[in-house]
């Protein structure tokens, strides 16, 4: 029984039951509501409380911000609070590691009492209620993270589904607190579906086969809702197949079918709008809202707090008939579900209702949070034992631009406190450290005037000017290289950086941050060797931008301004202080140099603004070269939060150690490394690429064509998924079946204790389709003592090897040898062996049935994945004449004598032809066109005696002409 089968009967008894309470409950002030009666099921609450509101309240609960009802009792509600790796934007809270890093724990028990410190956090934050408050979290990110160029690469967990899935149900399980009838908080899946580009996010097209749809990006969502470890999904701005995500049909007609709970779907910030706004895709919003609502959407995010258009919208819809009240009352009964679990409706808010504010940033979070950024760290090189260092190396310099620092990123809790990688060093060692951030101080003179630009002291600072004729210390200000030519300016008269507030430059901010991060500038080098000081925020990336972007001299006191590039001041850079030769003279005569080098992310890369390249700063580099120069004994940690190209520095240095921006106790956790008291045992959850060449556009979306991922690139990585050193090593043995799965026994054979992530993998020899190289299907974490050995038990069912049949749109477990491998990496799999598999032959292609066009097997570049219609399906379409899709395999029935098309589109024809794209012509079908590319209409042609045999079939498009299925018969 499917899990909407089993929703609708309970759905059915639970009307059944209200019925007779109503039947016998005096209707009077003193009884109590049914819907606040806890010993009834959830479905009959949430019919008897729906039962009792108006349209105009069922309606109210469509939109992010539910107002209260009085009459019954009920509470305002908001959907929406973000706990992406803590509870963000309510104040102080714990903040642990970044999701990427989280994830790279590979600790699903971890990652489970994380979610569980979250979800309690969110608890306590009930009790006042701040602004933005809510119990509904937005949160886990679940988008596979296919390109490493992802501006949102930080709040994902993996390229790979099976480990996402994972984690998110982990992570989830302690946000949702393990009962799906009683919810500690409920979250939210993001974005669903193929969301992983940001660049023109709401207008772009996410194009899935229906193999990378179902074996790739559905399944990093499924697990946590089939676990009832997630309350529903957003739906993502981007358009899949032609169709925007908002109105994808899969937000009922397969997410729902993943368990029997009702889920609480909801849009995107503003997404709604985007439909009749820049998607352009339905002329009036009712119409807009109303397809949403019919393709599974509960909650509208949108215009803010004003539900006003929203509900009009509904209203306008019921009023015209694209709405029944019906598809109302389902929307509000999926909201109403979700507040009942939450306790909303119970006395004394229910199961988790005493958690209270003491929960927030408690001793046990931080030693959580200390915990989950030791395990998020990955050792990537460790030459000659570099590391951990000596108990006695204690003269120590601590450099870097993130040495004495902890950045946070857009969706960061409020850190409560800071221990950065120098406070954390100094703790370890009990004493003092040298330190230098490595960045260069200048002073920036008006060739013209002879004037410096100043800054104002005071955590307020003051209005950039050109008002001095000497460079003190209000003229210096501290230069942050960023890459891509991005540098940020520190005022050295307040250390707080320079940023645009939309009519002049003030230093003012502790760090960058905001929307538009709007501290950005580039100084660009003149042919005379001057510089201009550009201004790039966010913001001058939009189209509405027209305003001019230089620095210069706007009022008569000097005060800083944009100006045209030819009214561009010409600066002087004077460079105060050499950074490189500062972090040099801390670094020289020490027992260890430790370069802390890595990303801001407020800069490099982050939501609406992806990655232009993956490579250190030129300057960061730079820096690591001198210090490894001046400093034989020189450790690198890379604190960023996605797969760095890393240039020629991972063959310089000795030690390479990588983490996310591992939030307040950070510099612990990597002290706690650096001198071994903590082995580490991060796994890498991304392929780490040599090069952006090795990539396709950050817009193909097609693993498996692309060759992305360690699933199919078959190029040499920098670092292969899965990849992580120990202090200590592994030795693994035989790999033997057992009933449920596979044994193996790891033995730690060194002489300290250590971690060690089993992973294990699977690759079918021989298919139909084409395979993964090798696919991530169970993994353990163990801790052994030196000398130490386990025996390590891994889950694998015959199920786990199925793939998606297009030939028959099912999955299937294909007849045949598969390779079972195991080890610490998906490039160090020692522990082998083969299983013979009693599955299905997938027999050839029968075409005399109704094919679906998105079914190929191959296609070529000029093929393209369209909406069929707006409510629904998948329709193939041809960017140019002689666009090709290739049906491999096929045999027709007996007879068959005619090709017949479902064409839409441009005026063209479609051919079959045999064995490729230009081998012998069987037909050819003539379309006339049609008025719109959603108006099908049926074209036929004789088949020749060539298409009798069985053989790969072509058909070949002629350009703008849309094939939505085809049959020979």
């Amino acid at each position: 029984m499917t899990g909407k089968r089993r929703h609708r009967s309970a759905y059915a008894l639970a009307l059944t039951l209200v019925a007779a309470l109503g039947a016998t409950v005096p209707a009077h002030a003193d009884t109590p509501y049914p819907f606040r009666d806890p010993s009834l099921s959830v479905d009959a609450r949430v019919t008897d409380l729906l039962g009792r509101l108006t349209l105009d309240e069922k309606i109210s609960l469509l939109h992010q911000y539910e107002p209260a009802i009085p009459r019954l009792g009920i509470q305002s509600f908001r959907t929406g609070t973000e706990a992406l790796h803590g509870v963000a934007w309510l104040g102080k809270a714990t903040v642990f590691p970044q999701a990427v890093g989280l994830a790279s724990t590979w600790d699903p028990e971890l990652m489970r009492d994380v979610g569980s410190a979250v979800g309690d956090e969110a608890r306590g934050f009930q009790q006042t209620r701040p602004d933005g408050w809510g119990l509904n979290l937005w949160a886990p990110v679940v988008n596979p993270l296919r390109d490493p160029r992802w501006g949102r690469n930080e709040e994902g967990y993996s390229e790979d589904p099976y480990l996402t899935g994972a984690i998110s149900t982990a992570y989830g399980t302690g946000l949702t607190g393990g009962d799906p009838d009683h919810l500690k908080t409920a979250p939210t899946l993001k974005h669903f579906l193929a969301n992983n580009n940001e660049v023109h996010r709401d207008t772009t097209t996410s194009e899935l086969r229906p193999r990378v749809a179902k074996e790739y990006d559905e399944q990093a969502f499924k697990p946590a809702i089939e676990a009832d470890a997630a309350t529903g999904v957003m739906s993502s701005y981007n358009l899949v197949n032609g169709r925007p995500n908002t109105v994808n049909p899969a937000l009922d007609g397969t997410v729902r079918t993943w368990t029997s709970q009702r889920l609480l779907n909801v849009t995107d910030a503003y997404a709604p709008g985007n439909l009749v706004g820049s998607q352009k895709y339905f002329g009036t919003q009712a119409e807009a809202d109303a397809a949403a609502l019919k393709a599974g959407i509960d909650s509208f995010t949108d215009n803010d707090r004003d539900s006003g258009p929203t509900t009009a919208a509904v209203k306008s819809a019921l009023s015209t008939g694209l709405l029944k009240e019906s598809d109302v009352d389902k929307a509000a009964a999926d909201v109403l579900s979700v507040r009942v679990r939450l306790g909303e409706f119970d006395p004394g808010g229910g199961k988790y209702g005493s958690i209270d504010a003491s929960v927030i940033d408690s001793p046990a979070h931080r030693k959580l949070a200390r915990q989950a950024a030791t395990e998020a760290a990955v050792l990537l090189k460790n030459q000659g034992g570099a590391l951990p260092l000596k108990k006695s190396a204690k003269d120590v310099a601590v450099v870097g631009p993130l040495a004495d620092t902890l950045h946070t990123d857009w969706y960061s809790g409020t850190l409560p406190y800071a221990v950065t990688p120098k406070d954390g060093i100094e703790a370890k060692l009990g004493t003092s450290v040298a330190s230098s951030e490595g960045v260069d101080r200048i002073a920036l003179k008006d060739t013209a005037t002879g004037k410096y630009v100043t800054a104002g002291a005071g955590e307020a600072g003051a209005a950039l000017k050109e008002s001095a004729t000497t460079a003190g210390t209000d003229a210096q200000f501290d230069v942050f290289d960023w890459g891509s030519g991005i540098v940020t300016l520190r005022s050295a008269a307040n250390g707080r950086y320079v940023g645009y507030n939309w009519s002049g430059f003030v230093n003012d901010q502790t760090q960058p941050n905001g929307w538009y991060v709007q501290q950005q500038f580039r100084l660009e080098a003149q042919d005379d060797g001057t510089y201009l000081l550009r201004y790039a925020g966010y913001e001058t990336q939009e189209s509405w931008w027209s305003s001019p972007v230089y620095l210069g001299p706007t009022g008569a006191d000097g005060t800083l301004g944009l100006v045209s590039k030819d009214q561009a001041a010409q600066y002087a850079k004077d460079v105060v202080r050499s950074g490189v030769a500062d972090a040099v003279a801390a670094v020289k005569g020490r027992d260890t140099a430790v370069v802390v080098v890595g990303s801001d992310p407020s800069i490099n890369g982050r939501e609406a603004h992806d990655r232009t390249d993956m490579g250190l700063a030129p300057a960061q580099e730079s820096l690591v070269e001198a210090v490894r120069a001046a400093n034989p004994h020189t450790v690198v940690i890379v604190e960023n939060s996605y797969p760095t190209t890393l240039g020629s520095l991972q063959k310089q240095v000795p030690a390479l150690l990588w983490t996310t921006h591992a939030g307040q106790e950070t510099g612990n956790a990597l002290a706690d490394l650096l001198w071994g008291d903590a082995d580490p045992s991060g796994r890498l959850t991304q392929t780490w690429y040599r090069s952006e060449s090795d990539l396709p556009s950050i817009l193909d979306y097609d693993i498996i064509k692309s060759g992305r991922t360690y699933q199919y690139f078959t190029g040499r990585p920098l670092y292969p998924f899965g990849y992580g050193l120990s202090y200590t090593s592994f030795r693994y043995g035989g790999l033997r079946q057992v009933k449920g799965g596979y044994e193996v026994s790891v033995t730690n054979k060194g002489g300290r204790a250590g971690d060690e992530v089993v992973q294990l993998y699977v690759h079918q020899r021989v298919s139909r389709d084409e395979q993964p190289l090798k696919q991530l299907k169970a993994f353990q974490r163990v801790s052994l003592k030196p000398g130490e050995t386990r025996t390590v038990r891994l889950k694998l069912r015959r199920s786990d090897l199925a793939h998606w049949d297009v030939t028959r749109s099912k999955w299937v477990v294909e007849k045949g040898t598969y390779d079972v491998m195991v080890g610490s990496s998906s490039a160090d799999l020692p522990a082998r062996t083969a299983w013979r598999v009693d599955g299905e032959t997938i027999p050839p292609r029968d075409l005399s049935k109704v094919t679906r066009a998105e079914n190929f097997d191959d296609y070529s570049p000029a093929v393209h994945l369209v909406d069929e219609s707006k409510a629904g399906g998948t329709a193939v379409s041809a960017a140019s004449d002689g666009a090709w899709l290739k049906f491999a395999d096929t045999r027709p029935a007996k007879g068959a004598d005619v090709f017949s098309a479902r064409v839409a589109g441009s005026a063209g024809s479609v051919e079959v032809r045999l064995g490729s794209p230009t081998g012998p012509l069987a037909a050819t079908a003539h379309f006339a066109g049609t008025s719109s590319p959603y108006e099908y209409t049926t074209v036929t042609a004789r088949l020749s005696a060539a298409a009798k045999g069985r053989a790969d079939v072509y058909l070949v498009l002629g350009k703008d002409v849309r094939l939505s299925t085809f049959s020979l018969r």
